[in-house]
């Protein structure tokens, strides 16, 4: 490492890169990991940036990836830079001790926003708290939408989740030059982007990559081929062009995000309906991730920390109004979410009691998240009992409504709940000490493996995060994940199939809510 009066300078495998000190942290911003993915390169892996002469400056955030903009109800919320250019393959580094020889813990974060929205310059995701703590944190952008998670006959699957695959190569061959143990490596990420960290830790390709893992309200999961396809398709039929990568490579880019913002209002996380994912491809996906990390056939001796918000379903039924929708909906909307989980009549009753003075939504938005993320955190926990850590973040935002809602701890684990991009969502005045609490968690787990509390075993335990004293309660949800065990359910229809009477019903009402949330979107 190197420095001069403008920050110290790290050279990297394709040029030197000069950072700034900031509060005494070097930080480097838009360092380029991956080629411009445009040109010949779109729909396309990601290939090695271009070499560079001299000593590029990396004082500001690169830019980010093409994506539409959070609608107004949901912008209230959430903040999402939008950052031109072409260069939107680049990461972020925070460094203490930015040389080799430091071999200090590094921590690379991936972002959320449902494969669609979001990137590393989120202010909530400021890494120098980490590096200020003995960390090195490293943050990605990566494709989006249909140019990150596209299914084309005509060019191969995943290229956002390659590009991540590509930032994390980098790391690992980079990362001792900004003072990072390359050896340390734990794999970060939040929603989508922990649906993400789960995928990549059982790829076979990241074998001895990643030391740990943190999986927040998001788990290791594939989607449905024909699910993603739709939403190419239904794309297509709108531009009026054949469903390939050829073709929408040809159309401009702020049309095809019109249209994707469009195609994108028919589904929701609580709903369903056609919504880019990851899928399996035979090569960097060869199966079900979920299945091969609670097997022990890949990342066998990785600790994971694992969690989600109580109240994850209000980020997506507050906005605009649809809690109230929901409730008043009463049975059409319990209808729609017993097809979003395949569940029979057995799961909602039980909900009903052992939440005797919860409205529809909530019963609804609670089904939901346990059927997509609590119970297979349960069961992965389950498989890998001593290293797994649980955690439940609870405390609720002070905004009206919105309680302990999905997102909600970002500020906290990052220690930034003071920036007003935090504050968008949590409300002004979030406790310090539960900032020091979780972020502290997260620090320690990154260094040693153990965040502080008690590893899973047949008492399940969960740390609750929720502004008091530090505590753990044993098995808080085991009551509702138990339901999804022992209660019938509805199979799975077979792909392909169309469902028959008497599900056209069931049908009917899953279609007459998708409607009213999507009036609701407008």
């Amino acid at each position: 490492m190197a420095a001069d009066q403008a920050g110290p300078v790290v050279t990297t495998p394709y040029g030197a890169v000069r950072g700034r000190y900031e509060r005494g942290i070097a930080v480097f911003r838009g360092i380029p990991y991956a080629a411009p993915p445009f040109g010949p390169l779109r729909f396309r892996p990601p290939r090695p940036p271009e070499p560079w002469d001299g000593v590029r400056d990396a004082g500001a955030f690169g830019p980010t990836a093409p994506k539409p903009p959070y609608s107004e109800a949901f912008a209230r919320y959430l903040s999402d830079p939008d950052i031109p250019g072409d260069d939107c393959l680049n990461l972020n580094v925070w460094t203490p001790e930015p040389g080799p020889g430091a071999r200090l813990p590094v921590l690379v974060w991936l972002h959320g926003g449902a494969l669609t929205r979001g990137s590393s310059a989120v202010p909530v995701y400021d890494g120098g708290t980490f590096a200020r703590d003995g960390v090195v944190c490293v943050s990605v952008n990566y494709r989006l939408g249909v140019e990150g998670y596209g299914l084309f006959p005509d060019a191969p699957p995943n290229p956002g989740l390659r590009d991540q695959l590509a930032a994390l190569l980098w790391v690992h061959e980079t990362i001792a030059a900004f003072g990072g143990d390359p050896d340390r490596i734990t794999l970060c990420g939040q929603s989508a982007g922990a649906i993400s960290a789960g995928a990549l830790l059982a790829a076979p390709r990241t074998q001895g990559l990643i030391r740990r893992a943190v999986l927040q309200s998001g788990p290791p999961e594939v989607s449905d081929r024909d699910k993603v396809r739709r939403v190419v398709r239904r794309m297509a039929a709108r531009l009026k062009i054949p469903a390939t990568a050829e073709a929408f490579a040809a159309v401009d880019r702020g049309l095809l995000l019109r249209t994707q913002a469009e195609v994108g209002r028919l589904g929701s996380p609580v709903l369903g309906g056609p919504a880019f994912g990851i899928v399996v491809d035979g090569d960097l996906v060869p199966g079900d991730p979920l299945k091969a990390l609670a097997e022990g056939t890949a990342a066998r001796d990785a600790e994971l920390l694992m969690g989600w918000t109580r109240d994850e379903y209000r980020l997506w039924l507050v906005p605009g109004g649809l809690l109230e929708r929901v409730d008043r909906l009463g049975a059409v909307a319990l209808a729609g979410a017993m097809a979003r989980c395949h569940a029979g009549h057995d799961i909602p009753r039980g909900y009903r009691v052992l939440h005797p003075g919860a409205g529809t939504a909530e019963i609804v938005g609670q089904m939901v998240t346990d059927h997509l993320l609590r119970v297979p955190l349960h069961r992965l926990a389950d498989a890998r009992p001593g290293a797994s850590y649980l955690y439940e973040f609870a405390w609720p935002s002070r905004l009206p409504g919105l309680g302990a809602c999905h997102a909600l701890e970002l500020g906290f684990v990052f220690d930034t709940g003071d920036v007003p991009e935090s504050e968008k969502l949590a409300g002004a005045g979030a406790p310090q000490e539960l900032c020091d609490a979780m972020h502290t968690a997260w620090v320690r787990f990154a260094a040693t493996g153990d965040p502080g509390w008690a590893a899973w075993d047949a008492t399940h335990p969960v740390r609750i995060f929720d502004g008091g004293e530090p505590r753990v309660a044993c098995g808080p949800r085991d009551a509702e994940v138990a339901l999804w065990d022992t209660a019938s359910a509805v199979p799975e229809p077979p792909r392909h199939s169309v469902p028959r009477a008497p599900g056209a019903e069931l049908a009917s009402a899953v279609r007459r809510l998708r409607r009213s949330v999507d009036a609701l979107r407008r």
